[in-house]
């Protein structure tokens, strides 16, 4: 499909689009219509009897009630809020480079330039119309697009959508890739422009904001049904162009790949590449990396940066990607900006927010953390909460200390314990099992001090939540104190948070400017969570981990450290440890410590001397 086909087949589906709006306006204009003539009609005694006075009575205020429920809906679509995706906004100060590239890529495909550039942090890129008044856009002689079109301030013009650009392209991507990878973007700008394009795209638009704001929940039962009725309406139209809509935005697409042909072709497959290269490190960065720091109030600051390392160290390890390591000597792509740490660091905290949930600012409990940092800051601290928690669960469960001639005379926590506790050559739990209803199998009980409420868990005597198919197969022991686990995590995470709360704009000083977190919703977040929460397993398993970590750090002089592509990882004498999860399913599965013990005794950790927690 060549430019001038796509662009066709987009205005030919625009059109249908606007002639559902147009018929829809006719039904809600035919009953006035009627009414009129039927009112007419008493001039010169041509519509007189009975039946046609009844007519007019009956349909003259049922006229005016639809035209009230259309005007109504028209109001509330016209007025509603498009969803806006939240981006970090790049001024042309904070990228002169950037937006020249941009510039110099529109008028080379001879189409608008975008109006701005923003960034998300995520590995796309693409277009977005922030026009709606709802959007509260600067005054006109201020909202300049890239390419100067906005020298005549007081001249009525469409404005072009902005640039949305994936924050890890600018830092694994070199210039002439990124331009590549910009320049079927950019081209969309020309489909965009047409009028009959851009009014199918604001009708449809405003039609699923009006569908949203009828989904809020309301307390009054008037403003509910009121609003059932206009999302009912909502939804009908938006079925209707839904077919339309979405073959109009893919001759858009087609028009603007056709015409972004003849830019950097060479470059193209390559570019492509490293697309599908750098959402595969960031996605890795994002679960392995980012998350555990998440979880703990940490954010580290530079993301985007990881990304290169992440990816780096795939380059090595992977021979496919041997060739990859030559680019890192030409010129990165954010090097356009004037300031990359600090667009790196906006960028980190905005990801946070999406794919975790985060605050909207750094407070005492959300506080950034530098790469170098991590693995004390971090790591470290991971693994000592969590074998903290642990302990505290034993205790709760009125676990003993760890017994024999290698024990402790004290009651410090020892690896020995958990082990001890863990190890059971009773059978397997299964799905309706009695065994995790109470004190597990090999273990003594609550004792006297042990007050129940407080305990990591129900009381004895009444069901932990235990998930079947989770913990199928692993032993008694082991499905009751994972469960515990799981209850005291989700307890603590129930626990008000004293983080900083997200800022809102006061009513009282309105800004010109509008603070981009207030134009989309924030009260669902995390809107991309990374992973489903960790189930009981899972959690007995990261929890075991941490204990044996410590152990690996007190006894064996082992050191926390950072895999750009694991994330948190143990370093015994520099070296990175790999084989540890086994032996811990084992564990866990069968009962069975003596792979694990071994592993001990070979790396030299005295699992029967005490752990420093917390």
């Amino acid at each position: 499909m060549g430019v001038e086909a796509g662009a066709q087949a987009a205005r030919a589906r625009a059109l249908a689009v606007l002639r559902i709006r147009s018929r829809a306006l006719a039904v809600a204009l035919l009953p006035a219509a009627v009414a009129v003539v039927l009112l007419a009609g008493t001039v010169g005694d041509r519509l007189a009897g009975p039946v046609w006075d009844a007519a007019r009575w009956v349909l003259t205020p049922f006229a005016v009630l639809v035209l009230l429920a259309a005007a109504g809906i028209a109001l509330v679509v016209a007025r509603a809020r498009p969803a806006m995706s939240p981006t970090v906004p790049v001024t042309e100060e904070a990228a002169p480079d950037l937006y020249r590239m941009v510039r110099d890529l529109a008028d080379r495909l001879d189409v608008p330039a975008p109006s701005a550039i923003a960034l998300t942090p995520d590995c796309d890129s693409w277009l977005e119309d922030r026009t709606h008044p709802a959007h509260a856009p600067p005054p006109a002689e201020e909202h300049r697009d890239i390419a100067g079109a906005g020298k005549q301030a007081h001249r009525r013009h469409p404005v072009a959508p902005v640039l949305v650009i994936g924050s890890p392209f600018l830092w694994w991507m070199r210039v002439g890739e990124l331009r590549a990878v910009l320049a079927p973007v950019i081209a969309g700008t020309g489909p965009s422009a047409h009028p009959d394009i851009a009014a199918a795209r604001r009708f449809v638009r405003g039609l699923d904001a009006a569908v949203a704001v009828a989904s809020e929940p309301r307390r009054d039962p008037v403003s509910r049904a009121v609003l059932a009725g206009v999302g009912w309406v909502a939804r009908l139209l938006l079925r209707s162009c839904r077919v339309h809509a979405a073959e109009l935005e893919r001759g858009v697409a087609a028009a603007a790949a056709e015409r972004a042909q003849a830019v950097d072709y060479g470059l193209r497959i390559v570019a492509q590449e490293q697309v599908g290269l750098a959402y595969a490190g960031w996605d890795r960065l994002l679960t392995r990396v980012a998350l555990p720091a998440w979880r703990m109030g940490r954010w580290p600051s530079r993301l985007d940066a990881g990304v290169v390392a992440a990816l780096t160290e795939l380059s090595r390890r992977d021979r496919l990607a041997e060739g990859f390591a030559s680019r890192l000597g030409e010129r990165p792509a954010c090097d356009l900006l004037e300031e990359p740490g600090t667009v790196d660091e906006a960028a980190s905290l905005l990801a946070a927010r999406l794919f975790h949930g985060g605050p909207a600012g750094p407070g005492p409990d959300w506080s950034p953390v530098d790469w170098s940092a991590y693995p004390d800051e971090v790591v470290d601290r991971k693994w000592r909460l969590d074998a903290a928690r642990l302990h505290r669960v034993l205790d709760a469960m009125g676990v003993r200390p760890a017994t024999g001639p290698t024990a402790p005379a004290t009651v410090a926590p020892t690896l020995s314990r958990v082990l001890d506790h863990l190890t059971d050559t009773g059978p397997a739990w299964t799905a309706g099992s009695t065994g995790a209803t109470g004190p597990a199998a090999g273990s003594i009980g609550p004792g006297p001090d042990t007050a129940p409420s407080e305990a990591a868990g129900p009381p004895p005597g009444r069901p932990d939540p235990l998930d079947d198919e989770d913990l199928a197969g692993t032993t008694a022991p082991s499905a009751t104190l994972a469960a515990r686990l799981s209850a005291e995590l989700a307890r603590e995470e129930a626990a008000p948070s004293t983080a900083a709360p997200s800022p809102s704009p006061s009513p009282a000083s309105p800004s010109p400017t509008p603070d981009p977190a207030a134009l989309w919703d924030d009260r669902a977040l995390p809107l991309f969570p990374l992973q489903p929460p960790r189930t009981a397993r899972e959690l007995l398993a990261d929890h075991l981990t941490a204990m044996v970590c410590c152990a690996a750090m007190d006894t064996a002089g082992a050191t926390p450290g950072l895999d750009w592509l694991d994330g948190p990882t143990l370093l015994i004498d520099g070296e990175r440890t790999a084989d540890l999860a086994p032996k811990v399913l084992t564990l866990i599965e069968d009962g069975d410590a003596t792979p694990l013990r071994v592993w001990l005794s070979q790396l030299g950790i005295r699992p029967e001397k005490p752990v420093r927690l917390g």
